[in-house]
């Protein structure tokens, strides 16, 4: 091996940056540099407590990495809540708020600096954030969703200048975005597969506008042998009723078939769960 041999390490990094910077500096350069050293203590002690360490910082960004990921998030959290509660001072004329995007990757060391993806992509991630908000990689998501009481919507996977697109999540604490205010967010919707996209938008529609909708909104949710089987009923159903209900017929047929997609459905599932059992017993 070789002395010149690049370290390598998996680190988790969290890229923070100051929104509208050039806007503040151009508006009032004194105070803005005033607020940012005050911001960066305050950010550099959150850090420590965290067990983490500042990285570098250029410009109005800080780069901080923990051995923790879980560690990462409360950090940025709490951040974000450190400057939200500073910048409610009514004598803050230009506020200043901060994006954080976190990453956990494997990056390269250099001395006490890192370079390579890992810190990239959480420089990216901070950029989807909106100011006061955090935003995680799926990789950090993984392992904080069931560690911590917070939460999370996903944002699917966004394009990123010069990197690979990764899933990201936007960090919520009691049902609002990690330090968030008034600040407006850009709500469309993540990548969704068809069966979740139809489910959102029945859950959308508060109050279907007749009756028919609501059966139409109701069918859709069902698995299609479902479907077909009870639309079927009721034709026959309608067909027994309309040809005079002095014999009533319907209810054999209807039978016959709701028992069929029953079976059909329950066979199904088995086969469905002999064939992962299968595949589980293949792979050990």
């Amino acid at each position: 091996m070789t002395d010149d041999k690049v370290k390598r390490r998996l680190t988790t990094v969290l890229c923070a940056d100051a929104q509208g910077y050039s806007r503040l500096m151009e508006a009032d350069e004194a105070g803005t540099l005033e607020t940012l050293r005050r911001y960066r203590a305050a950010i550099a002690g959150l850090v420590e407590r965290h067990e983490g360490r500042i990285v570098n910082t250029w410009g109005d960004a800080v780069i901080a990495e923990f051995a923790s990921v879980v560690e990462a998030v409360q950090c940025a959290v709490e951040i974000q809540q450190e400057i939200s509660n500073r910048d409610s001072d009514p004598s803050h004329a230009h506020p200043m708020r901060f994006r954080i995007g976190i990453n956990l990757g494997d990056v390269m060391v250099d001395g006490s600096d890192i370079y390579g993806d890992g810190v990239n992509i959480a420089a990216r991630l901070q950029e989807l954030a909106e100011p006061g908000g955090v935003v995680i990689s799926g990789s950090v998501y993984d392992h904080v969703r069931n560690k911590l009481s917070l939460g999370f919507d996903c944002l699917g996977q966004r394009p990123m200048k010069n990197v690979a697109s990764v899933t990201s999540y936007r960090v919520t604490t009691g049902g609002r975005t990690a330090g968030r205010d008034s600040f407006p967010v850009d709500e469309s919707p993540a990548p969704q597969g068809p069966a979740v996209a139809d489910a959102l938008r029945i859950r959308d529609r508060h109050e279907p506008s007749t009756w028919m909708g609501f059966v139409s909104d109701w069918l859709a949710i069902l698995p299609r042998p479902v479907r077909v089987a009870l639309t079927v009923s009721c034709f026959l159903i309608l067909i027994n009723v309309f040809t005079g209900m002095h014999k009533v017929w319907f209810h054999w047929p209807v039978a016959a078939l709701l028992f069929g997609v029953i079976l059909r459905t329950v066979l199904g599932h088995r086969a469905a769960s002999d064939s992962d059992g299968e595949r589980r017993t293949s792979r050990e």
